[in-house]
C-alpha cells in the first residue's frame, strides 16, 4: 500500500481547516427520534468521505441489511448499546466497538436496547447521503406511504440496495 497521488500541490500549505463543536445542533432529526449531525459531507470533504454523529433515541430504530456498490461504510459506537449486523450475525456492539463494510457487505444496524445510543457512520469515499436520509425522514414525517416501485427507486438513487 503506496500514499494516493497528491490532492494538493501548494507550496506553503493554508489555513482552511473547519472547526464543528459540539454545540452544533443536529442537521437532521427524525421522527423515531434519530438526531444526526453532518460533521463532514462528501461535498465539505471533496469528495473523500462522509463522517456523520448519529443519535438514537430510545424507541427501535434503524435500516433493515443492505449493501452499496459504490462505497464502504463504518460503524464506532460512541455511547450506548447499538445492534451491527455484518451480513452474518448481529451483535450488540457498545462504546468503542466498530465494524467496517467494504463494498457489497451486507450490513444493518439497530437500537433495540430501550436507551438512547449514539455511532459516528463514515462513508468512503463521500457520497451524497444527506439527501437520502433526509427522504427518509421527510417521508417518516409525513406519514407518507410509499409503493413498493417508488421504495425501490428510492433505493436505486442512493445505492441502496436492499436484501
Amino acid at each position: 500500500m503506496s500514499y494516493p497521488e497528491p490532492r494538493y500541490l501548494g507550496e506553503s500549505g493554508e489555513h482552511s481547516g473547519v472547526l464543528r463543536t459540539v454545540a452544533t445542533p443536529p442537521d437532521l432529526s427524525m421522527a423515531s427520534g434519530t438526531q444526526v449531525h453532518y460533521l463532514g459531507t462528501g461535498d465539505s470533504t471533496n469528495g473523500a468521505f462522509g463522517l456523520y454523529r448519529w443519535e438514537m433515541g430510545p424507541r427501535p430504530s434503524g435500516p433493515s441489511a443492505h449493501f452499496h456498490r459504490t462505497m464502504t461504510e463504518s460503524f464506532y459506537v460512541l455511547s450506548g448499546t447499538i445492534r451491527l449486523y455484518n451480513g452474518e450475525k448481529w451483535t450488540d456492539a457498545r462504546p468503542g466497538d466498530f465494524l467496517y463494510v467494504p463494498e457489497g457487505g451486507v450490513h444493518a444496524f439497530r437500537n433495540e436496547s430501550g436507551e438512547p445510543a449514539s455511532m459516528l457512520i463514515l462513508f468512503t469515499p463521500g457520497a451524497p447521503r444527506e439527501a437520502y436520509f433526509e427522504e427518509l425522514a421527510d417521508i417518516a414525517g409525513s406519514g407518507r406511504e410509499l409503493t413498493p416501485e417508488e421504495w425501490t427507486e428510492l433505493y436505486l438513487r442512493h445505492d441502496q440496495y436492499m436484501v
